[in-house]
């Protein structure tokens, strides 16, 4: 599995969700070996240390999550400043050179390595890839069996393997910038361009404008090639394709399982297997900084519009995958914002994900009338099956309650 999340890792560098922290690591190409290395290490460990908290519920978390993001934010604007105005790169560096000339006369280069380290860590708060097979599994073993060595050991070696795929990149655009040393006014432009475009990417997250620009984009051939490797790679075949291939099934594979454990519901009273009985039920599990899911939703949302006068009831399970998603006035803003009127279940403890042994967002399960799942599909794409099976199920109801129904 470590090998898996590894590979998982270097794929990430094919995936949209990479583009907005990839001007933070691209600024710093112009420096030492080591500070690119030491960059990327601590962007890869803040990255597993985040994510292994983010299954914890509890409230600090959370805020000190949330607080991250914030600092990150801070540390990368005053990053690009110092790449802008070398005025300002030296007012920002004095504290840590006087710092490590009392700690060590010697050592007059201590912000160097300090100061990589921290862009490093403020890219780690800061990227959050998107969730594919590999790092869906991951995070979903985490989310069962909470924050542990094993599943931190994971979230690490998928930060490697997109440390080394970014990495290669980085030290390509070095060669380039060493070629141009020589030419010191462009060598002079290319930094301070540099800077502007930190400067950008720190503004584009901080008002959340990275959601709208990726909205466009899709991660499908990524989640792909993702479950390529899963089927590939010898001993995990048998237990992760059943778990995260994604399919869609024709025939009955048993009772809905309970929705009880949600710790609100939005645009409805809490509903239950037992008041959906006669009811054709899409439950959609997502979470609202997904790009995939984000994806989907105008198609879930164009058929809960459609069939709502023929029973069809759609569901949304929201399921956080980070800390800031748990927070229950975040998710009511954003049921607003994307216009969702059908009921939506905040699973913060993941008592719905449990009860239907889901490993992935977006996942779609489709229940008959008899209360029966009938059809599942998880992640992009296959609209049309999943629409011609709502269309189906919707015909059996119909025809049951016909046949149910006493002659005048």
């Amino acid at each position: 599995m470590f090998l898996i999340a590894f590979l998982g890792g270097i794929l990430t560098v094919l995936s949209p969700c990479i583009l907005p922290v990839v001007p933070f690591l691209f600024a710093g190409a112009d420096r030492s070996r080591s500070s690119i290395l030491l960059t990327l290490g601590g962007m890869a460990v803040t990255f597993a240390l985040v994510a292994s908290l983010a299954v914890v519920s509890s409230e600090w978390v959370i805020q000190a999550s949330n607080a991250g993001r914030h600092v990150a934010l801070i540390v990368m604007v005053l990053f690009a400043l110092s790449l802008i105005s070398a005025r300002v790169g030296d007012w920002l560096t004095r504290p840590f050179v006087l710092l490590g000339n009392r700690l060590d006369p010697n050592s007059r280069n201590v912000s160097g390595p300090l100061g990589s380290l921290m862009i490093g860590v403020a890219t780690g708060l800061l990227w959050a890839p998107c969730a594919g097979p590999i790092l869906g599994v991951i995070l979903t073993s985490a989310m069962l069996q909470g924050a542990n060595a094993g599943t931190s050991l994971l979230l690490v070696a998928y930060g490697a393997g997109s440390a080394l795929s970014l990495g290669i990149l980085i030290f390509a655009g070095r060669g380039l910038v060493n070629r141009l040393k020589p030419s010191i006014p462009v060598t002079g432009w290319l930094r301070r361009g540099a800077g502007v475009a930190v400067l950008a990417g720190a503004a584009v997250i901080s008002t959340g404008a990275d959601s709208v620009l990726l909205a466009n984009t899709s991660s499908q051939g990524v989640s792909s090639v993702e479950k390529g490797v899963l089927e590939t790679v010898p001993k995990v075949v048998d237990y992760f394709v059943s778990k995260v291939k994604a399919e869609s099934m024709d025939n009955a594979q048993g009772a809905m399982p309970s929705l009880n454990g949600a710790v609100q519901w939005i645009n409805s009273p809490a509903l239950t297997n037992e008041s959906l009985k006669g009811k054709v039920v899409l439950v959609d599990f997502w979470t609202f900084d997904c790009i995939n899911c984000k994806h989907t939703l105008p198609y879930v949302k164009d058929w809960a519009k459609k069939y709502e006068k023929d029973g069809l009831v759609v569901i949304g399970v929201h399921t956080p995958e980070y800390g800031f998603e748990r927070i229950i006035d975040n998710v009511k803003d954003k049921v607003k914002e994307y216009g969702i009127t059908y009921p939506v279940a905040i699973d913060n403890n993941y008592a719905i994900w449990r009860n239907f042994e889901n490993q992935y967002w977006p996942a779609h399960y489709l229940v008959d009338a008899k209360g029966q799942v009938r059809f599942t599909h998880f992640g992009e794409g296959r609209y049309d099956a999943q629409e011609k099976m709502i269309q189906q199920l919707l015909e059996e109801a119909k025809a049951d309650a016909k046949a149910t129904t006493p002659a005048a």
